[in-house]
């Protein structure tokens, strides 16, 4: 199958609210799949960028419909990297406790923050903890693509 070589970007800024968070996740998804992408790449990346638009909405912006998200996403012909900002006051990623550990079990907080990390090759947070930087290698499947 031949794979586009060229770059691909996006830069958006969207409002607090979910339906614009799916029109951003579809136009990404619809591009990575254009390019001939893995299916289990494209489902690594919508789970990850979801979460990452869900965080910043609901986290971040706290569902305030006069602050934004910005998304800026560029894909590659083995790479996608997806930065996305809200205008929130920040969190820091690593007081986040591990929702695998037995005494947080029950608690629903720090889900998503982990499937970002086992979904995506880098995840990167800025000092402030209001904009992360995901990053997906390729996977070269069963053909060796």
């Amino acid at each position: 199958m031949f794979a586009d070589t060229s770059t691909w970007s996006y830069k958006q800024r969207i409002g607090s609210a979910s339906a614009e968070c799916r029109v951003v996740v579809s136009e990404l998804l619809d591009e990575l799949k254009r390019r001939g992408w893995e299916e289990s790449d494209v489902f690594s990346v919508h789970l990850a960028v979801e979460e990452a638009l869900v965080n910043a909405v609901k986290h971040g912006n706290k569902g305030d419909p006069s602050k934004r998200v910005e998304v800026m996403c560029s894909i590659g012909p083995d790479r996608i990297r997806v930065q996305i900002t809200d205008e929130g006051e920040g969190f820091d990623p690593s007081a986040v406790p591990d929702p695998t550990d037995d005494e947080h079990l029950e608690v629903p907080s720090g889900r998503g923050l982990m499937l970002m990390r086992c979904f995506m090759t880098t995840l990167e947070f800025n000092e402030k903890g209001n904009s992360v930087t995901m990053e997906k290698s390729r996977d070269a499947g069963e053909n060796g693509d």
